[in-house]
């Protein structure tokens, strides 16, 4: 493979002797109303308890798809979680750079507004994006190995918007978006994933 930087009821009872004795039936009345009132407060109880227990359940039911869409997605899935047995890391450069060099960079939060594979070609996704200054950006990038393009669509990513323009299969590309990429030490793959942000990040932040 080519490196990739190429590219959630109560019954009713009666007193047996209220022929015999009316009072002792009008007692046993009052005694069954009591134990009718207190059989309604059970069972109203009861419902209470039961729709307390659904809303629960439904509400337990609703993080559990949240928390597997997001295990999904790879965001807050706790570190411990997520196997990197098998990361292979670079060096880091020893090489220094100054921050008025670094600073020559602009680093934008940019959202997707629209994404597609790009006609005859198996590497290149091109993104339409909303870069803040309300004029569309469109950025070619060769990760179609990695991402379908549906799934980005609403996207918060993040783009250096000041590389000069460069031209793929006829498209100019206006900057780059940023990936984070490793190494496997068991093969000579490598794993991409794009950097992708808040959504409560507005397009055109500055990122330093």
């Amino acid at each position: 493979m080519s490196a990739i930087r190429d590219v959630i009821e109560f019954p009713t009872m009666k007193s047996l002797n209220a022929d015999k004795n009316s009072a002792a039936g009008a007692d046993g009345a009052a005694a069954a109303g009591t134990a009718a009132g207190d059989g309604s407060e059970a069972g109203a109880s009861a419902a209470e308890g039961a729709d307390t227990a659904a809303g629960a359940s439904a509400a337990e039911g609703a993080d559990t798809a949240a928390a597997a869409s997001a295990a999904a997605t790879g965001f807050f899935t706790p570190n411990d979680r997520i196997d990197f047995s098998n990361v292979k890391i670079e060096p880091l450069f020893e090489e220094q750079v100054d921050f008025e060099t670094f600073s020559k960079s602009d680093f934008r939060a940019v959202k997707v507004q629209a994404c597609e594979a790009v006609k005859k070609s198996k590497k290149l996704l091109k993104f339409t994006l909303d870069d803040g200054t309300g004029t569309d950006r469109v950025i070619l990038s060769g990760i179609h190995a990695y991402y379908e393009p549906e799934e980005l669509v609403g996207k918060t990513l993040l783009a250096i918007t000041n590389l000069p323009p460069r031209k793929m299969m006829g498209i100019d590309s206006c900057g780059m978006l940023l990936s984070a990429v490793n190494n496997k030490k068991d093969s000579e793959d490598e794993e991409l994933h794009l950097i992708m942000l808040d959504n409560h990040i507005p397009a055109g932040a500055k990122l330093y």
